[in-house]
């Protein structure tokens, strides 16, 4: 569970419940992910009941929705157990006020008491603003790939 941490006292970094599931899908439609209010509600609760999953809101004072993270711990046979980052959006109104970096902060601390050896993510190659804050957030690309998916 987040601590209630905050930015100039005005931005609080909590775990996501149901209610908050209407920003996060129009938070997630910013950056391009077609997800609907019902969809983001399922999804929520599916990661509530999942101790392998983690889903955390900043929000401001008045409970608004301004960014979200969500990160999985991984069991893999080819790298230590990381924590993989599945999601991370902070509100485009909102972006350079330290948000993001708070949100990641919170992974970061979360991934480490639930066992994990680091953190993994994957970034659009097309988003370099991403990649910039990731880079100076202390993450280090280590490899370029294509990813694949199939429709089942």
């Amino acid at each position: 569970m987040a601590s209630n941490v905050s930015i100039n006292n005005q931005v609080l970094i909590r775990t996501a419940e149901i209610k908050d599931a209407e920003r996060i899908a129009i938070l997630a439609n910013q950056l391009g992910y077609s997800v609907t209010n019902q969809q983001a509600k399922e999804r929520i609760h599916k990661i509530q009941n999942n101790d392998n999953h983690v889903l955390y809101i900043a929000t401001l004072d008045n409970e608004y929705v301004i960014g979200w993270v969500h990160a999985y711990i991984c069991d893999s046979i080819v790298i230590q157990t990381p924590a993989l980052l599945l999601g991370l959006v902070v509100d485009q109104d909102h972006r350079h006020q330290g948000v993001g970096r708070l949100l990641m902060e919170e992974i970061e601390n979360w991934a480490a008491k639930s066992g994990a050896e680091g953190v993994l993510l994957r970034s659009n190659i097309k988003r370099n603003e991403a990649h910039l804050f990731y880079e100076k957030i202390g993450y280090t690309n280590i490899k370029q790939s294509l990813t694949f998916y199939k429709s089942l």
